[in-house]
């Protein structure tokens, strides 16, 4: 089988170094056309606090295609890729949404409120496909669903192909699905270093500033020195294990702060997004 390239945007980036730039974004039709000509890496349909909507986001992913882009690139390689961020917490275990995403052709999930290992576990075996206990990478054990039809046609390959890339990375250097796992309360931080020490498969930890500032008694007050003192316990765990950390609330005025404080997935404020992503390009070397 002939080698295929590098699919996932987001991932070519931080393998080779880079910070991932991407948004949240309303699962809207207008946004997406806008989105597919943008310089973003990524962008992540926002459905844990809109609306779970199959219909919508896979409509989405419809309109970031663009014919022309496509005959000029001569390539299958998507400029941005589309991810989604499901409604349920990783207490709940839901499978079913990421499964549909993932069906869809997403090519990341991003987990809110993930607490423990046995979540982070549940999370990364849900966007991996099951395989023998002999074969190589077993953990964590896939369960994932086997329909990939409309997947394999939306990237552009076989299905054949599309087993071999439909992995999650890095445990999969060839995988092209990114599993974000965000650490939005204090027993999630805490336990973290067992969490990254435990599961392999984790592409990158998104901090939930919002809600571990409620938890800490500091709603939406985000340079407050107790929730920047947890944040940062979360920046030293990944470190530690050569995770990448993201950050959900990239601006001008914090943009430089948060690259220097190690944050790599960069996700620009949903507000004036377009505005903010050309200061953090600059910042990053990227411009």
């Amino acid at each position: 089988m002939a080698e295929l390239p590098r699919l996932n945007g987001v991932i070519r980036a931080l393998e080779q170094g880079q910070h991932a730039l991407t948004a949240f974004s309303p699962a809207e039709i207008d946004a997406a056309v806008a989105n597919s000509t943008s310089k973003f890496d990524g962008v992540v349909y926002e459905m844990e606090h809109n609306p779970w909507d199959g219909r919508a986001l896979r409509d989405c992913l419809q309109y970031m295609l663009n014919r022309g882009q496509i005959a000029k690139s001569g390539s299958i390689v998507p400029p941005v890729v589309p991810m989604v961020r499901i409604p349920v917490n990783g207490v709940e275990k839901a499978q079913w949404q990421a499964k549909q995403a993932l069906d869809m052709g997403c090519y990341g999930i991003v987990w809110p409120h993930i607490s423990t290992v046995e979540e982070a576990y549940n999370a990364v075996a849900a966007c991996r496909y099951p395989r023998l206990k002999s074969a190589s990478l077993y953990e964590p054990a896939g369960i994932r669903g086997d329909g990939p039809t409309a997947a394999a046609r939306y990237w552009g390959l076989t299905q054949q192909e599309y087993y071999q890339k439909a992995d999650v990375w890095p445990l999969n250097p060839q995988g092209e699905i990114l599993v974000i796992l965000q650490m939005e309360d204090t027993r999630g931080i805490e336990n973290l270093d067992d969490i990254l020490t435990n599961v392999p498969g984790i592409g990158a930890i998104l901090i939930g500033e919002g809600d571990l500032g409620q938890e800490l008694g500091y709603p939406r007050q985000y340079e407050h020195p107790e929730l920047l003192k947890w944040m940062a316990r979360v920046v030293e765990t990944c470190k530690k294990h050569n995770v990448v950390v993201g950050h959900p609330h990239v601006e001008s005025g914090n943009a430089e702060r948060i690259v220097k404080e190690g944050y790599r997935f960069l996700m620009c404020a949903p507000v004036r997004s377009y505005g903010h992503l050309e200061t953090t390009r600059k910042l990053t070397g990227r411009g």
